[in-house]
């Protein structure tokens, strides 16, 4: 017999017993229903769902009730059983699966706290999770370790990180068995995951990435007291370990490694950012069979022991001043040589530039060194003029050519199957000079439409143009196409000379003497060399007259192209593979209480010279080419990084002219002590070997040589000439002691180094407040901390806020809360006019021997405005510009923002026409038909969408 409802009993999981409670049964379903509609957790639900739970209530009871009025009760397992089986029959299927969720998190818990159980058979058994030990040692899961540990993360930051909250979020990723390494990494994710609603968070990820760190480097995480004993005491046996494992060179046993050790600064280890040291951790840290045996300091005290290592007596200093340099941020070497300094292939150059020459061998040549190059880590620029045209005559076989673009697909293929050690991808990227008669083809080599066998993916190209072309533009003339084989000359003349004999080889064509050629319109070529920038990101706009009469060695050799990433502007020749050795300032560390610290930036900028020089010596090279040409001109790469953030530590918007005059004055004193510098080592280490008659030894500094591009060009210069320094003192030293480097700057893109470091990326402005990285280690979202920060103080930084910032894709125009003055200091890459960027670029450009990757950005393209932003960077006299960037690829997920609290369109997307297709219109140097952007081009820069762009930095 049925005993009244009152009286039914519930057993429990540990053998207690209560009494039945259908409320309790509704409450359930009612959280799940509200779980799956997103409601509130007290908000009613409608009469139809009320009306559901109270018919699926009375049939869970019908059902259980025989066993609930027995004296043994019923078990809550088989209650909650029949409350799915209910929610199923009547088609509630997604409220259903939340119940279930819910009991599986609920069973995870008690398994969590070990909470004492019934069997069948009445046995008590406790149910228990384990964690694995790298060993397979199994114990018992204590949730108050990782209460401890994330406490001990979150110390000093409890008022903006909550411990509980993180421990909750990792308590859901807790598995039976789970190793240490994984709730590691359970409880970066947690924090990492946070860092868009506080960026302390980060600091909280950026400490649990250190524990992981240490327990590999170090066999534990130690306290802070004890880490400087600890960290000093290992240094040695890391040492020891990398160089038996051949991983490190046995040459930093020469040191003094007890002095070296007493130099080591653990507490830097604190200046990192979280996706700082999870970069280092997947691909710089030295590791041995999996496990990492360098901490950050080991990292960097072992790139500062390998660039001293022929300093003779005074390497122990060396090293311990270039690791001051390193570990504090000041300035960075570049990715190849954080990557193998002091390893057994100390190959720590950075790029490589070659010209290929018209036989066969040659070609195949050059593409074999490109995997060579590209296999430890260099990024490769190659120069194809010289290569005869499609269907010209080939007098060995009496056949015809098919031309360059076949070539370039062996080339493009070789570089994907060169991927770096598995570290990052490998890349090139090729040149064309504009007279070339295959140049529409090699416009088209990144459209994804027509024959895939003349298209390169995953290549980069760019067009090597002469100032004559552009004057053709402007006066609406025809421009005249040759094969190389018929003006084998042309391709290693500039400026006057090279229009003399262009004009004699068109009088040649024109009288019938030449057969190979072509005439085209200047403007239509130009219009499609835009057209394909903007619908493929390629070619890059780069100018070979400036890039050659500026040049400091045009008395020993011609500049036929740049390099991977357009600024290194480097002689090359068959006999002679150009190298270039990258480093960069972080210019943001040399801001103090608003202002550019002159005599931090001139201490930076001679050490940084130094290490330099020192690769040139140290440095393996894959080709006897390369070596010939880099020991003989010694040319170093010095640029910098973090400018927007330094213009943000000075209180000033990149839409501005003090912006402008900062670009000037700081690059000024780079370029006043890197001259310096290098005259200095040359006064100490002797000049460079071909330094006589070079620009330097007759008198001509960088900013010289504007007067004599002017000259060549016929036009006036478009570029203020200011100085603020006195440069007698580097002139004097210069003609005393000449120069121990054939070129000292260039600003290369410092896509990963700037990551590493936790700086705005070389001269770039923000690209946004809130967005997602994306790289070879993962997606990260990344937020403005220094933004935040100003918010905070304004007491407007809260959840709405952020909300916001997402759904305006990290960009203030639209967000009303946000002050006017905080809108124009913290303006976008896409809100800043191209204006600004060129300005202070040609400012930049004025002081700099080589050349800079240079980022243009349009919100709103056309034809004009391209047009009108490519020719002003002309005559303003740069040498070179890199991607034009119309629109991201990636965007920060919405899913969690309720877009109908934003009634306002962001302004992108009013940019864009009712089929969602961005459209050129009808300029100058327009197109006819409309242009879409292709999914391909998108947010193809360095940094901070694509990962191929490490390949420079």
């Amino acid at each position: 017999m049925t005993r009244p409802q009152t009286d039914w009993i519930v057993r429990k999981r540990d053998g207690r017993v209560s009494s039945f409670d259908l409320g309790r049964i509704e409450r359930a379903m009612e959280n799940a229903i509200r779980a799956e509609l997103n409601l509130a957790d007290k908000q009613p639900l409608d009469s139809e769902m009320q009306g559901i739970v109270k018919q699926i209530s009375q049939e869970v009871a019908e059902q259980i009730a025989q066993s609930a009025s027995s004296d043994q009760g019923v078990g809550v397992e088989e209650v909650q059983d029949a409350v799915e089986l209910g929610l199923m029959k009547h088609g509630q299927y997604r409220v259903a699966r939340r119940y279930i969720v819910y009991r599986a998190e609920h069973a995870k818990l008690r398994a969590l706290r070990g909470e004492i159980s019934l069997a069948e058979d009445g046995v008590t058994e406790r149910v228990q999770m384990h964690v694995t030990f790298d060993d397979g040692t199994k114990i018992p899961f204590d949730s108050n370790r990782i209460h401890q540990r994330l406490a001990a993360a979150c110390d000093g930051l409890e008022s903006t990180c909550s411990v509980s909250a993180l421990q909750e979020e990792v308590l859901k990723s807790i598995y039976d068995g789970i190793t240490t390494r994984e709730i590691y990494r359970a409880m970066i994710l947690a924090a990492r995951s946070r860092i868009e609603r506080d960026p302390d968070y980060d600091i909280v990820a950026a400490r649990l990435m250190l524990n992981v760190i240490y327990h590999d480097a170090l066999g534990s995480a130690p306290s802070q007291k004890k880490l400087p004993q600890v960290y000093r005491n290992q240094f040695e046996h890391y040492v020891i370990d990398g160089i038996t494992a051949e991983r490190l060179s046995p040459g930093l046993r020469d040191f003094n490694l007890t002095e070296i050790a007493d130099a080591l600064r653990p507490e830097r280890d604190t200046l990192f950012q979280y996706l700082g040291l999870q970069t280092i951790y997947d691909r710089y840290l030295i590791h041995v069979d999996g496990r990492r045996i360098e901490t950050p300091q080991y990292f960097w005290m072992r790139v500062a022991m390998g660039l001293a290592v022929n300093e003779g007596e005074d390497k122990e200093q060396r090293a311990i001043e270039f690791y001051n340099m390193l570990s504090s941020m000041r300035f960075t070497s570049a990715t190849p040589t954080l990557f193998n300094s002091a390893t057994l292939h100390p190959q720590l150059s950075s790029c490589y530039l070659s010209t290929v020459s018209d036989d066969l061998e040659h070609i195949f040549k050059v593409i074999s060194d490109n995997a060579k190059l590209s296999k430890w880590a260099g990024g490769l620029g190659n120069d194809w003029s010289n290569i005869r045209a499609t269907n010209a005559h080939i007098h060995g076989t009496n056949g015809q050519s098919q031309g360059v673009i076949p070539f370039l697909k062996v080339v493009n293929d070789t570089a994907v199957a060169v991927n770096q050690g598995g570290k990052r991808k490998g890349a090139v990227c090729a040149y064309l000079e504009t007279w070339h008669l295959d140049i529409e083809d090699f416009l088209d080599l990144r459209k994804n439409t027509g024959d895939d066998r003349r298209r390169t993916h995953d290549m980069h190209t760019a067009n090597w143009i002469p100032d004559l072309f552009m004057k053709r533009v402007q006066a609406n003339e025809e421009w005249t196409l040759f094969s190389p084989d018929d003006v084998p000359d042309l391709h290693d003349l500039m400026g006057s000379a090279f229009e003399e004999r262009y004009r004699h080889y068109e009088k040649l064509a024109a009288d019938g003497e030449m057969e190979m050629f072509r005439k085209v319109s200047a403007v239509e070529l130009w219009r499609k060399m835009l057209t394909r920038l903007f619908e493929t990101g390629h070619p890059w706009i780069t100018w070979k007259d400036p890039s050659n009469v500026r040049s400091p060695q045009d008395h020993c050799g011609v500049v036929h192209s740049s390099n991977l990433c357009t600024e290194i502007l480097l002689n090359t020749s068959k006999d002679e593979t150009a190298v270039c050795n990258l480093g960069s300032i972080n210019l943001k560390n040399h801001i103090v209480n608003g202002q550019l610290d002159l005599e931090m930036l001139r201490e930076t900028t001679m050490t940084a010279m130094r290490m330099l020089d020192n690769v040139i010596d140290i440095n393996y090279y894959p080709t006897p080419e390369a070596k010939r040409s880099n020991q003989r001109h010694r040319p170093v790469g010095l640029g910098l990084m973090g400018f927007q953030d330094a213009l943000l530590a000075m209180g000033l918007s990149y839409s501005s002219d003090e912006a402008v005059e900062f670009a000037d004055r700081s690059m000024e004193a780079i370029s006043y002590y890197a001259i310096l510098a290098s005259s200095e080592l040359a006064k100490e280490r002797g000049k460079y070997s071909s330094y006589d008659g070079s620009k330097w030894d007759r008198g001509l500094l960088p900013i010289d040589t504007l007067d004599v591009l002017e000259q060549e060009r016929g036009e006036a210069l478009d570029v203020d000439r200011s100085a603020s320094l006195d440069w007698t003192p580097v002139r004097e030293s210069v003609a005393k002691y000449g120069m121990r480097n054939s070129n000292c700057m260039a600003i290369a893109p410092t896509a990963t180094i700037s990551t590493i470091i936790g700086v705005s990326q070389s001269i770039e402005p923000s690209y946004k407040h809130l967005y997602v990285k994306s790289n070879l280690s993962g997606e990260f979202t990344q937020v403005n901390t220094v933004l935040v920060k100003e918010l905070k103080s304004r007491h407007l930084w809260d959840d709405d806020m952020l909300d916001a910032l997402k759904y305006y894709d990290g960009a203030l125009a639209e967000i009303d809360r946000i002050p006017a003055d905080v809108k124009v200091r913290y303006q976008t890459a896409f809100e800043v006019e191209p204006y600004w960027l060129i300005e202070c670029a040609a400012r930049r450009q004025k002081w700099i021997d080589m050349g800079q990757s240079l980022n243009l950005y349009m919100q709103a393209p056309s034809g004009k405005k391209l047009n009108d932003m490519y020719i002003d960077a002309w005559k303003k006299g740069l040498k070179t510009t890199y991607y034009l960037r119309s629109l991201a690829a990636t965007q920060v997920e919405k899913s969690t923002v309720d877009v109908n609290k934003f009634g306002i369109q962001p302004r992108w997307m009013k940019n864009k026409s009712a089929s969602g297709d961005i459209r050129l219109d009808r300029g100058h140097a327009a197109t006819e038909t409309p242009v879409e952007i292709p999914a391909t081009m998108v947010g193809q820069t360095c940094d901070p969408d694509n990962p191929d762009c490490e390949a420079c930095q």
